[in-house]
């Protein structure tokens, strides 16, 4: 606990000598006075241990015994402490029971080596969730819904083309980490610097093999680079600061966010967009701040989506202000299609 102590008081001293402030109502640790938090665990189908946080309603409604129930996906490489248990309390203070999990491979759950980039078991992580609500007692089955924040919209759409048990479908901040990787952000990665990547990747397996060492990259490091880019910039605030800060048991602050070479070119072969259209008629709400350099994942998902679609943008909004700004996350909005697309018969 010194330790950790002495690591927020170093980094918030970098926070301040960088220039930067807490945004406006970043309130990433949000504790609220009207839920219950109780840590939970189930197996996947890959019989891994998924861990997450359940959260209900101190007052549930008197009119139903079982209620509508959201699995909240956590941004990539983050874990559920980091934005999506913030989501699940707001969603679970309007009657919701609610269920931030770590992904595979991240934070509490199961998996080695940790970091390990894993989409189809990402994606499983959901439908095991799913099969937990759907066993508990105070939930209706027929009423689940998930709501998946940065990488995790991606790793929730890919659930919901094979799991028709996810009723409503909601994302913040999309990304879609397949694209992302192949292309890079508004394709500005070219074919030829794909193949190198590729090749680099399949060259360092050797390395490993032979180690049994991974080698991780550090494209976000602990202190910030005077010629960092404007998005390293951005998710720096909030991963590398104590707006947002939180650290496994067992891990290092270098380690988190940060994944293997060899372990993150599986992105490459990841297409969560394509036969989207199937999702249809189930409903798909895509929100995304109207200045996030994320957008065009979120645009390009809506397109693509069948009826009924709806793609809201938060004026003014960044990608990573989504994560935490209780004065920007249109939290009414998540509520109201929840609420409409779970009611049930």
């Amino acid at each position: 606990m010194k330790h950790l102590a002495l690591l927020l008081a170093l980094t918030a001293s970098t926070f301040t000598a960088m220039g930067a402030t807490m945004p406006n109502g970043a309130d990433n640790f949000y504790r609220s006075d009207d839920v219950t938090i109780e840590k939970v665990s189930f197996k996947n189908q890959y019989h891994m241990e998924v861990v997450g946080s359940l959260v209900r309603p101190t007052h549930p409604p008197a009119s139903t015994a079982n209620l509508p129930a959201v699995i909240v996906g956590h941004p990539m490489g983050a874990v559920k402490e980091q934005s999506s248990l913030l989501y699940a309390q707001k969603l679970a203070e309007h009657g919701f029971v609610t269920l931030a999990i770590d992904l595979p491979f991240w934070g509490e759950s199961a998996g080695e080596p940790r970091n390990l980039v894993a989409p189809e078991m990402y994606s499983e992580a959901f439908s095991a969730a799913v099969d937990y609500l759907g066993t508990r007692d105070f939930v209706d089955r027929s009423r689940i819904g998930v709501l998946g924040i940065c990488g995790s919209g991606s790793f929730a759409i890919s659930a919901a083309k094979l799991d028709p048990r996810l009723r409503a479908i909601a994302t913040v901040s999309m990304y879609d980490m397949g694209a992302v990787t192949r292309h890079g952000l508004g394709s500005s990665v070219s074919l030829q610097q794909r193949k190198d990547l590729l090749a680099k990747a399949a060259e360092q397996r050797y390395a490993e093999f032979t180690t049994g060492q991974g080698v991780f990259l550090d494209y976000l490091p602990v202190e910030l680079p005077a010629d960092a880019d404007p998005v390293t910039r951005e998710f720096w605030a909030f991963y590398r600061t104590p707006r947002g800060i939180s650290i496994p048991q067992g891990r290092t602050l270098e380690t988190t966010q940060n994944r293997m070479l060899t372990s993150e070119v599986r992105f490459m072969n990841f297409y969560p967009f394509t036969d989207i259209e199937t999702i249809s008629p189930r409903p798909l709400l895509f929100i995304a701040g109207d200045k996030a350099h994320s957008l065009e994942f979120s645009q390009q998902a809506y397109a693509l989506a069948g009826q009924p679609k709806e793609l809201y943008l938060v004026p003014g909004a960044g990608h990573v202000d989504l994560y935490d700004r209780v004065d920007l996350i249109p939290f009414d909005k998540l509520v109201a299609f929840f609420t409409r697309t779970l009611a049930g018969t």
